[in-house]
């Protein structure tokens, strides 16, 4: 499942990109074959980048790490400190970490100083009213060890990574069809993944996810504007900074 589209970002052949936060590794995945680049997935839990480093073993077509071919890094870091040189990346992915820190301003901070002078990130957030939902109808879908804590308005978001330096692009909605799911899981109890709606609802999500019917590519193209789980957001760095 992919919130950052790759085509806005514009990723291209011999770029090294940074997927912060990458969780499960989907973006650090989606990067590596979706262009012959550098794709580096750093988390702060070693599980994750674990599962992500799996993901790529257990992938038939995964080709050798030779020479300016396409090649992957994964390591655990904080997007407070990171472990790189000044104007590494010439794109960088940010996808649903900003809402989990604290010191957000000063991960973007770091996303300022590793982006390279025109680059061009993707950051995606939960957006604000579906999540505010999700927040009123249960205080255990964030209130937990490295939770939400903080829903994001779109304008002062906006607002503070420009004040970095950066020069808004555009936005979209995405993944309308799971602001549904999660309400659901809110006001039945986050935990009971067996109970019988959750279960056809998550089987639903997988068949997009999966196959992406036309029934439901629909769906989505009617949802996402409305009820979009996450707001995406793309930035420039300008060039000569």
């Amino acid at each position: 499942m992919q919130t950052i589209d790759l085509d806005i970002l514009r990723l291209e052949d011999g770029h090294q990109i940074l997927d912060l936060g990458c969780g499960r590794g989907r973006h650090t995945h989606a990067a590596y074959f979706y262009r012959r680049c550098h794709s580096v997935g750093l988390d702060l839990g070693l599980e994750d980048v674990l599962t992500t480093q799996q993901g790529f073993l257990d992938h038939p077509d995964l080709e050798p790490q030779t020479g300016h071919a396409r090649r992957y890094d994964l390591m655990v870091g904080d997007a407070l400190s990171l472990p790189f040189a000044d104007n590494s990346f010439d794109r960088l992915i940010c996808s649903e970490v900003l809402e989990h820190i604290p010191d957000y301003a000063g991960a973007l901070a770091e996303i300022w100083r590793v982006t390279k002078p025109g680059g061009r990130i993707g950051i995606s957030v939960p957006h604000r009213w579906p999540e505010q939902i999700c927040w009123m109808l249960s205080r255990a879908y964030y209130d937990v060890p490295g939770g939400h804590v903080r829903i994001f308005k779109r304008h002062e978001l906006r607002r503070d990574i420009e004040a970095m330096g950066f020069t808004y692009l555009t936005r979209h909605l995405t993944h309308g069809l799971h602001s549904p799911y999660w309400w659901l899981k809110c006001a039945i109890g986050v935990e009971r993944n067996e109970q019988f709606l959750v279960r056809k609802y998550r089987r639903l999500l997988e068949i997009e996810i999966l196959s992406n019917p036309m029934a439901l590519r629909l769906l989505s193209k009617i949802a996402d504007p409305v009820m979009g789980k996450s707001l995406v957001m793309y930035f420039d760095k300008p060039a000569g900074v």
